[in-house]
Parts: C-alpha cells; sequence; structure tokens
C-alpha cells in the first residue's frame, strides 16, 4: 500500500539547505488506469475472445505456410487482370488529377475570397472524401455495371478528393506577393495565376499525384470483390476456394508489382524536388 501511495504522490525531496519540496504528483499511473479501463471497454464492446484467440490462433500460421508454398502454374490466370488492375489505377489517377487542379484554386481561400461559395465547394469536397473507395466502386457497379469501368470511375472520385484536399492547402501557403503584383499592373486573375502560382505549385501538384497512383495500385486490388474488375475478382475467387498457394502466387505478384511503381514514382518525385 505503501509503495502504491508513493507511486500518486512522490515523496518530499529535501535539498541540502534543509528545505523541503513536494514533487508534482504523477500522472502516469492515472494513465495506465485509463489505458487498462479503455482496452477492457473495447474488448467487452466488440466481443474480443482471447480464448478462442489462444485456440484458434495456430490457422494463422498454417494459413501463412500454405501462402508462402505460390502455386507458379497460374501466373498466367494472373497476369490479365493485373494488368486491368494497372490500366484501372493510371487511368483512373490521371483523370482524378486533371478533374482536382481547377476545383482546387476555387477551394483555396487565398484565391476564392467568396466565403460562401468556398464553404460549399469545401463540404461537397469532405463529403467526397468522407466515402470509402469500395462504396464508391459499389455504387459505381450499379450506375454503370460490372467491369473495370466502374472500377476506373471510383477510383478518379477518391483521386480528386484526396488531390484537391493536399493541392489546395499548398495553394493557400505559397507567396501570393508576385500574383498581386501581376494584378495590380492590369493582368487577369487567370494570367496571373498561371504566371505567378502555378511555377509555384506544379513540382508539388506532379508529386502528389504519384503519390496517389502508388495508393490507388493498393486499393484498386479490392475492388474486385464489389464487381468493380481488376485483380481482386480472382482474390476473392482464390480466398473463396481455401486456395491459399494460388493466393499467395497473387499476393507475391501484387507486392512485387507495387515495389515496382513505387521505385518509379519515388524516383520521379524526387528529380521533380
Amino acid at each position: 500500500m505503501k509503495r502504491m501511495r508513493d507511486l500518486f504522490q512522490p515523496k518530499k525531496i529535501t535539498l541540502d539547505n534543509g528545505k523541503e519540496i513536494q514533487p508534482p504528483r504523477s500522472v502516469a499511473p492515472f494513465i495506465l488506469i485509463g489505458l487498462a479501463l479503455a482496452l477492457w471497454g473495447a474488448a467487452t464492446i466488440t466481443g474480443f475472445d482471447f480464448n478462442a484467440l489462444m485456440r484458434r490462433g495456430n490457422q494463422f500460421f498454417i494459413i501463412l505456410k500454405d501462402m508462402l508454398s505460390p502455386d507458379w502454374s497460374i501466373i498466367d490466370q494472373i497476369i490479365p487482370p493485373l494488368v486491368e488492375t494497372i490500366k484501372m489505377s493510371i487511368l483512373g489517377s490521371i483523370i482524378g488529377s486533371l478533374l482536382a487542379f481547377p476545383v482546387a484554386i476555387l477551394s483555396s481561400s487565398n484565391i476564392n475570397k467568396s466565403k460562401c461559395s468556398l464553404w460549399i465547394m469545401r463540404f461537397i469536397l469532405s463529403i467526397v472524401r468522407t466515402i470509402p473507395t469500395l462504396i464508391i466502386a459499389l455504387f459505381a457497379t450499379y450506375v454503370f455495371g460490372l467491369g473495370t469501368f466502374a472500377g476506373t470511375v471510383a477510383i478518379s472520385i477518391f483521386t480528386f478528393g484526396i488531390v484537391v484536399k493536399m493541392l489546395y492547402e499548398k495553394i493557400e501557403t505559397i507567396d501570393m506577393g508576385p500574383f498581386e503584383a501581376m494584378e495590380a499592373v492590369g493582368a487577369t486573375k487567370l494570367e496571373a495565376f498561371q504566371s505567378a502560382i502555378t511555377p509555384q505549385i506544379l513540382p508539388n501538384y506532379f508529386s502528389m499525384c504519384l503519390y496517389t497512383l502508388e495508393i490507388n495500385v493498393r486499393a484498386a486490388t479490392i475492388l474486385g470483390y464489389v464487381g468493380a474488375g481488376g485483380i481482386g475478382l480472382l482474390l476473392k475467387e482464390k480466398l473463396g476456394w481455401r486456395q491459399y498457394d494460388q493466393v499467395g502466387m497473387i499476393l507475391l505478384l501484387l507486392f512485387v508489382t507495387i515495389i515496382v511503381i513505387e521505385n518509379i514514382s519515388r524516383y520521379i518525385r524526387e528529380r521533380l524536388g
């Protein structure tokens, strides 16, 4: 009990001159108690069962063992949907990024002085960013039918929301001096923007586009689960049949593809920087 009391209320410290000072009370015990209560509450709400984890946890290693022995005979089945996934990601990223550029300009508070239109645009963009890509793809399949077109639409919308957000935040931090100077000598807003602001944001804009492409290659993998094309459909099929060696082959090719795209993207972004 004494040790517990000392933990919450440290002992007084006696200085060389004989004075005693009381150290501040430590908040660490309260934090630990709060974390323990939060973990207990989360486990109760989610129905987490530690006993089930102990009983069934070994299945993870059995599945992992099968996946680490990939079936190389299905490469011919994987390549076509993998190429579809890459095409879908690239096209969706390009369309979304192109649409994002003018909208980001209109969403920047230092360019668009109308508070009403600014609030409306940012509200709509918040809604677009809130909806997960998988849900967007599901809606797209209802509208456009099953296939890669629906997946491309979903990726375009997702890319649009992300790039607009990052780009207008970048525009709001740039030096507006050259822009205002050009307006003062008679240039239109468009001319001033092209000459004074575009050179400042263009490298960052391309970097953002490449970054979203990296994200989209991963995101496009699961779009097949809702019928939006790509390799996700094949992955869902193999998981459903418990063919984990073939799942391992799909994941291996996906891993190699993503690593290659990330390295190419990183190289281009470094050159732009």
